[in-house]
């Protein structure tokens, strides 16, 4: 139980604080030591060399141990460790082998001494001394440390052996046998979490009897056949032997199986008589369930044989073989182990008799054929379609097939993989993932039919003559509604069309079945696209043209009701679906049948696959979600019938009734009659916004259903501390007695209050140590942690502030015989009376235990009784002059305060006391009490009482809490009510007490809990800030210490506090700064914040245990911290996957081993941590090859190796690095739960306290199925930094709360998102495991955990009573390459085959939430965008033609008004801005709706929407260019704090392709439009259809800038210029980085297009064709002249640079004077001879611009397109080797690099080159120049600085200091070596 310390906590703290960190320091120190050479040879400090360390190390290890107690020995075992070096490699070939040698030859020298005697007598006397010593102290030492002692004599006797030439003295050698003998368990003394293989071990988790039971069930190895060659434990030992795993494999998965059994079974009811039988069948289905569904699916009959005649513990045995046979083929063959089994003979398969043989047999070819693949994709660059990802090779398991090429044993992968040997690559299985936006249609064609059959039949009513939906009523209107079935039919066959051209690479794979589908649906759509037309005509009265002519045809069988007949047919599907749809029991049993009835059954319906089978909700959670998609739909419609379409009906009618349109120029649709070119430019962006606009409705009614739900959920009912202080005294036993306390039998309400203010008080005790809160701070929260004689509930103090003065000055102004009327004010107040109590009750208990004299103790006695009189008999205000109590608090405060000091009491100090206590006592008896006599008899009296006082109560930190707690009782104000003053620790209390009131279940015992993991992957992030990190100033002056301290100045002063130093001792800050570092790491994003958050898991479970053992009354004879630290074990794993850990611990990099050295601090610091990595060694084979072989290794404490298994290969080759770090270190989790963390998020322990109940959720069922995913809420910890993080923060927040709780319910499309998910373990590592890692597909690889979870029929649901922290993101260029990424992921999501097979395998209205929530966001960002473009270069179109001049100003339309309305392009702003909406329902909900909409307006003030608009344009830049061209990749974003100045030229670089470029042209259009549209139409009209463009547009081009800090500094501009100037003119793009050069930045940029399709080549080239409207518009006839004359004069001076630029220097300036001559006189012939106008020169500029970048697009396409139209042909002709396009030998690289210098020689690449400088300086230019403008003006940089950091300002943070620098050191500044680290020297 917490206990809550006095007024000495700090320093005590401090002390406490300082002695365990150095402790930790100095075992650190030590183990680095052990791990490195000696100090003083040359390369100190460098480690043992790994190739020898593990034969070398216990000898160095043994010589540390010894060298205190006789150095002589410890050189002899140094001595004895070079010669084995010696001996091991004599040549000194391995790495570092030679360097260790001179190194310890050095150190040898140096050490060597000469001592009197022999060292043979030295050595065997020191070692008979040892053996005596180890035998006294066995008994006294735990078995851990008594195995190191065992280790370091095992090492000496060596030593000894060869110092003595085996001569050694029989008295020695008894004793050696006898450790020997005792010793033989203490031999490589590891383990993990259970010691299983020392049977001596005296751990306290071996004595948990369920521990004991499972060890026994796998040790039971009776009726097995024995193997010959070597004895056997256990069953894992036997599987062994039998398939020849790894041993180290055998020793991780023994202890898996172990602790799965053993937390299963304490749930597990169990069998009468078989106990363990229940644990068992449970572990045995959750494995091995997913294997018998399979072999159900294939109809093949299961290896697992297990005869119902056999003995209920043969049964078992059975099992946990098949268990274990399971797990350890994970962690690296059923028919063969009965084979065994029934044959009772021991025969392992062939080539299986060697350990690692399958590794070698089985895993290694699979790897081997992954590893080929996944050189084919060339690192991502190659489509999906020319190489087969892991979907494609697991999927091969899903046909019977696969049993006839894997029927041999051992198996023979090659030729199941590949065809015709290993020549011919099989093709993709089931799908192949082709890059087109057909996808989309694809995947959701039901969503497309629906809307586009919709949008049809609301254009044929509304163009009727009554134009409103009641005219639907009219037959003529009604038939040609049903005219939308034709459509559904052609809808229809392009989908089943896209099957056949999307899906025939795969055909090649597929069963014969599925390509019979695909051909019948074919023909099927075929013959209805020619049926519903033929039968439609045959239903028209009148048909004309074609109609009258089909009639024609079937004029004898003419019946006007056959079209409903064939609506009526063609509908039967549907309907069946429909039927079905609300029967979902009944299609999930039909889809999961694996009858063949009921498979032929379904066979037209989907074809069969293994996943997405019965993925149907229950018929309540069907409703649910169905209403709210029927609410949505319906008012989207409505709302697109009467304000999208029906108001451009009019307008339409009357312009293609016109014959000819009005034209001043070319029309460009001349083929099209009636005008039908006007209608479509008036029509398309309509259509874009109605397919796009449901987006918004989505945003709209997410928002109002998902702010329901939440308040249905009671989220938000406290949210301020007056709101905790109402409902507080109900939390024990109303919100935490029922959810919280895990019990067997009903609680009193005492026990229900200890358990609540023992978790209350942990949490408040963790705010402290986190200083959050300070300690004044953390005793007015804490509630009294020890038990007192006190007859009222001593409540928390923050309850009771203000009460005791307010009753003291109610007594003081009460008059004589007014006592009843007193005690009944302050009875009003319960709380009030309650503290009164407390305060004379704490008062009585103190001086009793503080006064020692009888005559003292009998003085105090008195006065209580006279006071107990007094209120019986209602006297007190007669008895006692209340005038005087004003005084009595004084010197009762000052009594308390002088003994809750933390000093240890002196002569002094005691003084103080005993004058403060008689001051007291005085005025008591003298000046309060009005009849002092009878208390005190004389003076004489009263000076010689009260000196005899226990001093030693006052150092008892119990005592010393009274005194606090009675002292702040005493002089509490009102404003301890706002305790406590930080926002982060009022946050957390009041969500944690507010968490109280919601449903969660009742939490178990932590015995009888489920058991979890936690997993972080780590890959180079920082661990902790060094010193000179922090120090480090950047170019604005400002360091991170500095800047943290100003971010977090209340928090800085309460860290200042706990450590006891004062502000301005510089000293002493210095020797503080291990402490300083790390609190500044637990306020970045770093790995030692998520550690010490995901540790607490392990102290809430300990100090919860603790609770079970006092509710349970259970007598441990005070072992009571071993089992709770058994239990904690036996429960919670926490792995940290550090991928690079094994090349940081050998690296030279000052950095790296930083890394290393602080992974290792934490390791020690959390002993429960594991840490697990990828090694990498140099075997020499027998061949003299050198092969590499890596491993997986897990490590603890002091980097001690606990297990080495081997692995296939390096796993970060065969796909992307973080799911595969997760998926290598997967295998050392245990539990059933396994949470996903990343390296920046955190815990708190608040919320780890209700980790039991969130767990048990998964034994509960959530609408059809229990959980296998639960989703926790997140809250944004960087949200303070500025104002994009804040913007960022609640971005984020809205989506993980309100928008995750609709996702879960009602829409149950909730996945996983890379959030802190609990996993069922169990579940998923059965099913694929929760990463997939297949390059580039899976680069969002978290949400396809979600998806392969949903489509094995798993359940993801969402929780919010608990939370965990997350960083994100807090610069606008982290947070712009975060968007990239998620762009990208969406945009490979939209192309994969699992969101395909979802949108496929919903329901019609699942498959909307799934296609809204996920790709369907982007895609609709993007055409939100698209429709700008559309709706821009149709009004170019009509205001360049006339026509919109004609339309306007024809007097017959008297109504423009719709065409002012048509376009709505201010939902591009919409869905913008919409993002805002769930945040401020959520930011209501949680703290209030005025306080959201303050939120708003301050958002607003701070351009939100100019924040979001920009990162508008990244979703769509990033999304489309993945699905064009690929190009998706990990991008790092940087996780530091951000307030640097980013560059001009860095900004340039990266927004120039997806934002700039864009947003000039849009600007161009603009222009035009208002330049040729000016004479007829009003500015005010202009401005109201193109103001949100021009936002959108001001968004794109300056947003980077206003949210970069110091960007209108004028010397940071000045400084910008120049170095964007510098890198424009840099030249040699070849080796050069994009940083350094323009062209080496032009040249990364259009990487893209090398690997592009010749399909998305041609598509950009369609899209370029957009700029030559420009020139065909304005000025037609000179343009092409013009271009030409331009690019032959960049030629010209491109090829004077290149002849005379080097060395006639003056040549090249006479010719580019020439060509400057000859270009003014064209242009002045111009002006003179064909009356140029200045207004013609500049509709040239316009038409110029974007005709010259459509030429740049031309060229940068013409590359890739000629070299894979015609380069590559020859190249595969040519190529010796045959291998057509995979060859990427010699042969090709020569002739690409060749025919590459070619074409370069050739074409005019040089010209377009310098033409796309010259474009890049005008686009700089122009973007430029307003920044330089508003930098002019001081005032600009003041208000931005006011924009990015309002929120700082608002916490009192000074950021015009910081950016202005910390130029003049403070006594706060530490110091800044970059030597100065946690572990110091020595």
């Amino acid at each position: 139980m917490a206990t809550a310390a006095g007024a000495g906590a700090p320093t005590s703290a401090a002390g406490a604080g300082a002695a365990a960190w150095k402790r930790r320091r100095d075992a650190l120190a030590r183990t680095l030591e052990s791990r490195r050479l000696p100090e003083g040879a040359a390369g100190s400090g460098e480690r043992v060399p790994g190739a020898v360390a593990p034969e070398v190390m216990p000898f160095i290890r043994a010589a540390d141990e010894v060298e205190p107690r006789n150095p002589r020995v410890a050189f002899l075992c140094r001595k004895y460790a070079y010669k084995k070096v010696q001996r091991m490699d004599p040549s000194s070939i391995q790495r570092g082998v030679r360097q260790f040698k001179t190194y310890m030859s050095i150190k040898l020298d140096q050490d060597d001494t000469q001592v009197l005697g022999n060292d043979a007598k030295e050595i065997q006397q020191f070692y008979k001394e040892y053996c005596a010593d180890m035998s006294r102290i066995s008994e006294k030492r735990n078995f851990e440390e008594m195995a190191r002692y065992y280790q370091v004599a095992s090492a000496l006797y060596e030593v000894l052996r060869d110092v003595t030439n085996n001569k050694v003295d029989p008295e020695v050698k008894r004793c050696a046998e006898m450790i020997e003998e005792e010793g033989h368990h203490f031999k490589n003394y590891k383990y993990n979490i259970i010691p299983l293989n020392f049977p001596g071990s005296s751990e306290a988790i071996l004595e948990l009897s369920e521990i004991s039971v499972a060890i026994d069930a796998i040790s039971s190895i009776d009726g097995l056949p024995k193997p010959h060659m070597s004895p056997i434990r256990d069953l894992l030992d036997w599987l062994s032997l039998a398939f020849g795993f790894q041993k180290s494999n055998v020793e991780n998965q023994r202890e898996h199986m172990v602790l799965l059994l053993a937390n299963i079974s304490t749930r597990a009811a169990g069998q009468e008589g078989h106990p363990f039988a229940d644990t068992v069948n449970e572990l045995w289905k959750k494995i091995l369930g997913n294997y018998e569904s399979w072999c159900g699916y294939l109809h093949v009959s299961s290896s697992i044989r297990i005869k119902h005649n056999d003995t209920e513990q043969k049964k078992q045995q059975l099992k946990l073989l098949h268990i274990g046979l399971y797990l350890l083929i994970w962690g690296e063959m059923a028919k063969q182990l009965h084979e065994m089994v029934d044959g009772n003979y021991f025969h392992p398969p062939p080539g299986f008799e060697e350990e690692g043989s399958f590794l070698k047999n089985v895993i290694e070819p699979i790897f081997k054929v992954l590893k080929k693949e996944v050189q084919k994709s060339r690192g991502g660059t190659a489509g999906h379609s020319a190489w087969r990802n892991y979907d494609d090779l697991n999927e091969l398991f899903w046909s019977e097939k696969c049993f006839k090429k894997l029927k041999n044993w051992p198996l023979d992968l090659t030729d199941f993989f590949y065809q015709d040997g290993c020549t011919a690559r099989k093709p993709k299985t089931n799908f192949v993932e082709v890059r087109t936006f057909l996808h989309i249609f694809r995947s959701f064609n039901r969503m497309w039919m629906f809307f586009i059959l919709a949008f049809q039949a609301m254009l044929i009513v509304s163009w009727s003559s009554s134009g409103s939906l009641s005219g639907i009523t009219d037959g003529t209107v009604f038939r040609n509604v049903l005219s939308i079935f034709i459509t559904a039919a052609l809808l229809n066959f392009i989908k089943v069309t896209l099957d056949i051209v999307l899906t025939v690479q795969a055909w090649g794979s597929m069963e014969w079945t599925k390509i019979v589908r695909y051909l019948l649906k074919f023909v099927v759509a075929v013959a209805w696209i020619v049926i519903l037309p033929l039968t439609y005509s045959s239903s028209l009265k009148n048909p004309s043209g074609a109609g009258k002519l089909i009639n024609g045809w079937i004029g004898n069988w003419y019946n006007e009701s056959i079209y409903n007949f064939a609506i009526v047919i063609y509908m039967v599907p549907d309907i069946f679906a429909a039927l079905f749809f609300l029967l979902p029991c009944l299609q999930n049993a039909m889809e999961r049948s694996n009858w063949h009835v009921i498979g032929l059954l379904m066979w037209w319906i989907q074809p069969r696959l293994y996943v997405g089978r019965g993925m149907h909700e229950d018929i309540l959670s069907i409703l649910k979600y169905v209403f709210f998609w029927a609410v949505l739909l319906i008012s989207k419609l409505a709302f697109s019938f009467y304000v999208e379409i029906s108001p451009l009906i009019v307008p339409t009618k009357f312009i293609l009734d016109q014959e000819h349109g009005n034209y001043e120029w070319h029309q460009i649709f001349p083929f099209l009659p009636r005008n039908l070119g006007v209608v479509i430019t008036i029509w398309a962006p309509i259509l874009l916004v109605y397919f796009m606009d449901t987006q918004i409705w989505y945003a709209i009614f997410s928002t109002v259903f998902g702010g329901v739900s939440g308040a249905l959920s009671h989220v938000g009912e406290i949210r301020t501390l007056g709101m905790l202080r109402a409902r507080f005294k109900s939390m024990p036993e109303e919100a935490f007695g029922k959810c919280s306390v895990a019990t067997h039998r009903e609680q009193q309400r005492a026990h229900e209050k200890r358990s609540f203010f023992c978790v209350w008080n942990s949490f408040i005790h963790s705010l402290r140590e986190e200083d959050l809160i300070s300690d004044r701070e953390k005793h007015i929260l804490m509630a009294p942690s020890s038990s007192s004689n006190i007859s009222v509930t001593q409540w928390p103090l923050f309850l009771l502030a203000s009460k005791v003065p307010t009753a003291l000055h109610m007594a003081m102004n009460a008059k004589e015989g007014d006592d009843h009327e007193l005690i009944e004010k302050i009875k009003l107040d319960r709380d009030r009376y309650n503290a009164v109590i407390e305060c004379y009750e704490s008062l009585m208990i103190i001086l009793d235990g503080l006064l020692i004299d009888y005559n003292d103790r009998e003085i105090v006695s008195d006065i209580d009784k006279k006071v107990s009189t007094s209120m019986r008999n209602k006297t007190l205000l007669e008895d006692f002059q209340m005038a005087e109590i004003e005084k009595v608090n004084a010197t009762l405060a000052n009594l308390l305060q002088l003994m809750a000091k933390s000093e240890p009491t002196n002569g002094t100090a005691d003084g103080k006391i005993v004058n403060a206590l008689q001051d007291f006592m005085e005025i008591v008896t003298r000046d309060f009490m009005k009849d002092r006599q009878s208390i005190l008899k004389d003076e004489s009296e009263r000076k010689q009482s009260f000196t005899n006082l226990n001093m030693n109560l006052i150092m008892d930190t119990s005592w010393r809490e009274k005194f606090i707690r009675l002292h702040l009782l005493l002089t509490m104000k009102d404003a301890a009510m706002d305790v406590p003053i930080n926002l982060d620790a009022r946050r957390r209390i009041t969500f944690f007490g507010n968490s109280l009131f919601m449903k969660m279940p009742k939490a178990p015992r932590v015995q009888d809990m489920i058991s979890f993991s936690v997993l972080t992957p780590y890959y180079n992030e920082e661990v902790l800030y060094s010193s000179y990190e922090l120090n480090r100033k950047n170019e604005d002056g400002i360091s991170i210490l500095f800047y943290l301290q100003k971010i977090y100045p209340d928090e800085w002063d309460n860290f200042l506090e706990r450590v006891g130093v004062d502000p301005d001792d510089e000293e002493t800050l210095k020797a503080r700064m291990d402490d300083i570092r790390l609190w500044a790491s637990f306020r970045g994003q770093t790995l030692a914040r998520t550690v010490r958050g995901m540790m607490y898991y392990r102290q809430a479970l300990k100090l919860q245990c603790h609770e079970d053992m006092i509710n349970d009354q259970a007598d441990l004879s005070g072992e009571e911290a071993a089992w709770s630290n058994a239990i904690a074990d036996a429960k919670f794993t926490y792995i940290v996957s550090c991928q690079l850990y094994g090349m940081h611990k050998a690296s030279k990099d000052p950095r790296e081993k930083n890394l290393y050295e602080n992974i290792l601090n934490l390791m020690l610091t959390y002993p429960a941590l594991r840490v697990a990595y990828i090694d990498e060694k140099e075997v020499h084979l027998p061949n003299g090859k050198i092969e590499k072989q890596y491993y997986s290794v897990l490590v603890k404490g002091d980097d001690e190796e606990i297990y080495r298994i081997r692995l296939p290969g390096k796993p970060t080759e065969i796909g992307e690095g973080k799911p595969n770090n997760q998926n290598h270190a997967i295998i050392f989790t245990r539990g059933e739960a396994l949470q996903a963390i990343d390296m920046n998020q955190e815990n708190y322990l608040e919320e780890a306290f209700k980790m039991r109940n969130l767990l048990d959720e998964f034994l509960i069922t959530h609408g059809k199925s229990k959980p296998t995913i639960l989703g926790v809420r997140e809250h944004i910890f960087t949200g303070s930094v500025s104002s994009l993080a804040w913007f960022m923060s609640n971005q984020e927040t809205s989506f993980v709360t309100i928008g995750q709780r609709v996702l879960a319910n009602p829409l149950k499309v909730r996945f996983h998102y890379g959030h802190p998910d609990v996993f069922d373990r169990i579940f998923h590592l059965t099913r694929g495991g929760i990463s997939k890692a297949s390059k580039v597909i899976n680069l969002s690889e978290d949400i396809f955990a979600g998806f392969n979870s949903t489509l094995r029929g798993g359940n993801v649901t969402h929780h919010e009573y608990i939370q965990l922290g997350k960083g994100r993101d807090v610069g606008m260029n982290q947070i712009s390459n975060f968007e990239a990424k998620v762009a990208n992921g969406n945009g490979e999501q939209t192309l994969c085959r699992d969101i395909y097979r979802l949108g496929h395998r919903f329901d019609f209205y699942r498959m909307l939430s799934l296609y809204f929530t996920t790709v369907g966001f982007y895609f609709n960002s993007m055409v939100a965008v698209l429709t700008v473009y559309v709706f821009l270069y149709g009004r170019l179109y009509l205001v360049l033609s006339g026509l919109e001049k004609s339309i306007l100003q024809d007097p017959s339309i008297q109504n423009i008004k719709p065409f002012e309305n048509a376009l709505a392009t201010q939902s591009v702003f919409q869905l913008g801005m919409l993002l805002v909406l769930p945040m401020m329902i959520e930011v209501g909900l949680e703290k209030g709706f005025g306080r959201a909409l303050a939120e708003f307006i301050i958002m607003q003030l701070q351009l939100a929407p100019v924040f979001f608009t920009f990162h508008l344009g990244t979703k769509t830049h990033y999304y489309g260019r993945t699905i064009l061209h690929g190009g998706a990749k990990y991008r790092a974003t940087g996780r530091g704090f951000v307030v640097r100045h980013a560059k001009f030229a860095e900004n340039y670089r990266m927004y120039s392709r997806s934002h700039f470029v864009k947003a000039l042209e849009l600007l161009i259009l603009l222009v035009v439009y208002l330049a040729y549209g000016s004479s007829y139409r009003s500015s005010s009209l202009y401005l109201y259809v193109t103001i949100s463009i021009w936002f959108l547009v001001f968004c794109w081009l300056f947003a980077p800038f206003v949210f970069n800090p110091s960007c209108f500094e004028w010397h940071k501009t000045v400084d910008d210029w120049i170095d964007w100037w510098k890198w424009m003119g840099n030249r040699g793009g070849i080796g050069l980085a994009p940083e350094q050069s323009w062209e080496a930045w032009w040249v990364s940029e259009h990487d893209h297009l090398k690997n592009a399709t010749i399909r998305s080549l041609l598509m950009e080239f369609i899209l370029s064709l957009r700029f030559l409207i420009y020139q065909y518009g304005i000025v037609y006839a000179l343009s092409w002249l013009v271009i030409a004359t331009a690019l032959v004069s960049l030629k010209v001076v491109s090829l004077g640079r290149e002849k005379f630029v080097t060395r006639l220097q003056l040549v090249f300036r006479i010719l580019k004077g020439i060509v400057f001559l000859v270009l003014i006189s064209l242009l002045a012939l111009l002006f003179v001879a064909f009356d140029l106008t200045i207004s013609d020169v500049g509709a040239s500029i316009l038409a110029f611009i974007p005709t010259g970048w459509f030429i740049l697009l031309i060229a940068q396409l013409c590359g890739p397109m000629f070299r894979r139209l015609v380069i590559e042909p020859i190249r595969m002709l040519c190529c010796p080797c045959a291998t057509g396009d995979a060859c990427r030998g010699p042969c090709c690289a020569k002739f690409r690099q060749r025919t590459g210098v070619v074409l370069r020689k050739m074409g005019p690449w040089d010209s377009i080159q310098e033409m796309a400088r010259m474009y890049e300086y005008t686009m700089g230019l122009l973007i430029f120049l307003p920044i330089a403008v508003l930098s002019w003006f001081p005032f600009v940089s003041e208000f931005q600085t006011r924009l990015l950091f309002n929120q700082a300002f608002s916490r009192g943070l000074q950021i015009s200091r910081i950016l202005a620098g910390q130029n003049r050191p403070t006594p706060r500044d530490v110091a800044t070596s970059p030597n100065n680290h946690l572990i110091t020297q020595g």
